[in-house]
């Protein structure tokens, strides 16, 4: 069969990631040449976005905040979001405090998502670490994320246990736009988030899932 995007679209909806505690300013340089060789975008750290966005200014650069286990206080997560935009971040892809959600304080999960939203003029993506929750506590997650005006639910941090599955895809394209994030690592699994109703990937290895792609 026909490949559903062109490989420009294909690969325009892969973040490119790079978010270990190990990560390095070469690591950085690395990732971002990449995207930029391959049309993807960037996710990284936030300590490198400023040095990231001077680099490759052509490539669409996320990072993250509350990360990786959401439990920063909602004046840290905001502080980090708003200095993430002024160094050059186009999107932000930031962690719910799976603990809150848990003990069914929705109400303060949809207040810090909102207070983050309101203090940048950017994309910002909800991070519900889908491995942890229970389906009902999924629902909750995108609909507080919804009801905050977030712009996508994302899967997966990627350092949790599991990541991004067809399924959780299919329940949280109900509420928002999906990142599947978790696992991904070819082009076949790729598409397959996407025919669940993913509208963007994120991976470690978006290279191979870009090249990957039947149109070379």
């Amino acid at each position: 069969m026909p490949p559903e995007f062109t490989r420009a679209e294909f690969a325009a909806r892969i973040d490119h990631t790079v978010l270990g505690p190990e990560t390095t300013p070469a690591d950085i340089e690395r990732v971002v040449d990449e995207a930029a060789e391959y049309g993807t975008n960037a996710c990284i750290p936030p300590c490198y976005v400023s040095a990231a966005a001077e680099r490759a200014p052509d490539v669409t650069l996320a990072t993250v905040v509350g990360f990786p286990h959401g439990q920063h206080a909602t004046d840290t997560k905001r502080d980090e979001a708003e200095r993430a935009w002024r160094d050059g971040a186009d999107e932000l892809d930031a962690v719910i405090n799976v603990g809150r959600l848990k003990a069914g304080d929705d109400d303060a999960v949809e207040s810090e998502i909102a207070e983050i939203v309101a203090a940048v003029p950017l994309p910002v993506k909800v991070i519900l670490e889908t491995a942890l929750l229970t389906d009902d506590e999924k629902r909750r997650a995108c609909a507080a994320a919804r009801d905050a005006d977030a712009a996508f639910v994302k899967t997966s941090t990627g350092f949790s246990d599991g990541g991004a599955t067809v399924a959780d895809v299919e329940l949280m394209s109900e509420y928002l736009p999906v990142k599947a994030s978790g696992g991904v690592g070819s082009y076949e699994e790729a598409l397959a988030m996407f025919d669940a109703g993913a509208e963007r990937v994120g991976a470690s290895s978006g290279v191979d899932i870009v090249r990957g792609h039947p149109d070379v």
